[in-house]
């Protein structure tokens, strides 16, 4: 267990060194403007994968804004992420019409396959297992979402071969 937090503890360190002139890029994108702050966090989490702290604290400065309005944006939001998250992003919904066209045993078995408990990210960084409360496919539920593509009418017995294409 040791190793796993060491590894996971340099991992995050190594994330945490953005690069500011990507940073400077989307921030020239949006003009500085901070009225389009959830646009430019939007733009640094397509970029890192998630909301690196110095990338935070770099736009607080350069837009002029406490660093705790910046914080309170990328907080409110769930589709924003502070911490690492893994290459592709599986969103299971949970909404009524997926919960109870069978989601609960479509996530256990996501679960099972990756290793991973929602919330979770797999050690190799590979993939990061979310639950929602509604994807807004109800009619093709339950349903399962990586990297934003739609996959409906989801089952356990469905989950390997869906899994098997991000691997």
């Amino acid at each position: 267990m040791i190793g796993r937090e060491i590894h996971f503890s340099t991992r995050f360190a190594m994330a945490e060194k953005t690069d500011k002139r990507k940073i400077r890029k989307i921030l020239e994108k949006f003009n500085y403007n901070r009225s389009h702050l959830i646009g430019i966090l939007q733009d640094i989490q397509a970029l890192e994968n998630y909301l690196p702290k110095d990338a935070l604290e770099y736009v607080a400065k350069k837009l002029d804004i406490p660093l705790t309005q910046v914080y309170q944006v990328a907080t409110f939001f769930s589709a924003f992420s502070l911490t690492p998250r893994g290459r592709h992003v599986c969103q299971v919904c949970m909404g009524t019409a997926c919960h109870v066209r069978g989601a609960p045993m479509v996530l256990e078995s996501i679960e099972r396959e990756l290793g991973v408990s929602a919330g979770g990210t797999t050690g190799d960084m590979r993939f990061s297992l979310v639950t929602v409360n509604c994807l807004g496919a109800c009619a093709l539920g339950p349903v399962v979402v990586i990297d934003g593509e739609y996959h409906g009418h989801m089952t356990p017995s469905k989950v390997v071969k869906l899994l098997g294409r991000y691997r």
